[in-house]
């Protein structure tokens, strides 16, 4: 498990870059709660944002506006930091309708939604790297609070098992049950 973002590129920041990355990383240490880095598409934002990341070496949330976005910046970090944890949490809902009251009609529309498997396993995902290594970058869209529980809860619902490691059997069990396994058997 990697302590430090590891930013892998041939490329060093050029033009700008390297005065925004220093102003920018100054801003942080200062406490500034708000900066901007401006830039016009293809200027090299990502990778600037990828620098001061490496950097201050803390994890990090990026927001995008949607969906189709976060997902390219999504891809971007990913192939940046290969060696770090790289997350997408964006809203499962393939389809929402809040919940109305019509008071002409005198009419309640219940809330209906489609979740899509893929993005919950990813939101999982980015749920279990923020719990378990400093090092992640978490690529969000603002719809990504839809559907959103609360951290504690989350923690309380699962547990960590990992290779080599060893574990008390009768304990890993009743851990199974609290968390709600059930014994299945596999018929071939």
């Amino acid at each position: 498990m990697a302590n430090r973002f590891e930013l892998v590129s041939p490329f060093q920041p050029t033009g700008d870059q390297p005065q925004a990355i220093d102003a920018l990383v100054k801003g942080l240490q200062q406490g500034k709660k708000q900066q901007v880095l401006q830039g016009a598409t293809g200027t090299g934002k990502t990778f600037t944002m990828a620098n001061i990341i490496e950097r201050v070496n803390r994890p990090t949330l990026i927001f995008s506006h949607n969906k189709t976005l976060a997902g390219q910046l999504y891809s971007e970090f990913k192939e940046l930091f290969p060696n770090n944890r790289v997350e997408f949490f964006v809203s499962n809902f393939d389809y929402y309708q809040p919940e109305a009251y019509v008071p002409k009609n005198d009419m309640y529309i219940e809330k209906t939604a489609a979740i899509n498997e893929e993005l919950d396993m990813f939101r999982e995902s980015t749920l279990n790297s923020l719990s378990e290594r400093r090092d992640t970058i978490v690529v969000a869209s603002v719809a990504c609070i839809y559907a959103a529980s609360d951290p504690k809860q989350y923690r309380d619902m699962f547990m960590t098992v990992r290779l080599g490691e060893t574990y008390d059997r009768n304990k890993l069990l009743r851990k199974f049950i609290d968390l709600q396994y059930q014994r299945m058997t596999l018929i071939n």
